[in-house]
């Protein structure tokens, strides 16, 4: 059942301030086999009206560049041109092959928008990959919230093999996904950087999957960009 955000998420109403963060970051060495991952970002979009949501489940804005990742050393954006397919084959704008196209802007000429209800993209890596971060972009010209972020890996593309969540934040189950503990974010021109890192190892997998359903503006679902950083997976 498709329900509007305001009903869905009731609660106080908050403004939120404009962006205030970096457009990149740098690599720095590390000790050991780690180093930083360079991101390349796109610019900000200063402007739009203020956010009027709150909820207990969305985590505080911050006017900060994202901390250093620190990932093994040799990884790189796998998912750069790769296939991408989606519960909607037929966007209503945009195409499924702009996903990993490497644009990253907030113009709408960069955007693809699925239909409404929980939708997922799924991206290909072609082969077996040690994966340690998923970035990814949803329509960041304005301050939004994308509910029921939910991030997977699996071995197959049907995702019966090997199925791993790496980030749920549907907290109230309503995707019918399992209930999540991560938190809702607001969008910015950082991206959303889902973490697969876990005592220095990635998770292993071919194929990832990134669903939504709906935001804070409307009932869409919108995806920019995603990256997906790994290397191949050891034999």
């Amino acid at each position: 059942m498709v329900r509007f955000a305001w009903f869905r998420r009731a609660a106080a109403v908050t403004a939120v301030a404009a962006f205030g963060v970096s457009l990149s970051v740098g690599i720095v060495a590390a000790a050991g086999d780690e180093e930083e991952i360079k991101f390349e970002l796109p610019p900000p979009y200063f402007g739009g009206t203020p956010l009027s949501y709150f909820n207990e489940h969305l985590e505080e804005k911050s006017f900060k560049p994202r901390d250093p990742f620190l990932a093994p050393k040799g990884a790189v954006n796998v998912s750069k041109g790769k296939t991408v397919t989606s519960s909607d084959p037929d966007p209503t704008f945009g195409k499924l092959s702009m996903i990993t196209d490497g644009e990253k802007g907030y113009q709408q000429e960069y955007l693809t928008e699925l239909g409404t209800g929980t939708q997922w993209v799924q991206v290909d890596l072609g082969a077996p990959t040690e994966i340690y971060a998923v970035l990814a972009w949803h329509f960041h010209a304005a301050d939004r919230v994308y509910f029921d972020v939910v991030v997977q890996t699996a071995d197959d593309a049907e995702f019966t093999k090997n199925k791993q969540t790496i980030y749920n934040n549907d907290y109230d189950n309503s995707s019918g996904l399992g209930i999540g503990k991560d938190k809702e974010y607001i969008e910015s021109n950082e991206g959303r950087l889902f973490t697969a890192l876990k005592d220095g190892k990635g998770v292993t997998g071919r194929f990832v999957r990134l669903y939504s359903n709906g935001n804070t503006t409307d009932q869409t679902s919108h995806y920019v960009e995603v990256e997906v950083w790994g290397k191949p997976a050891a034999k």
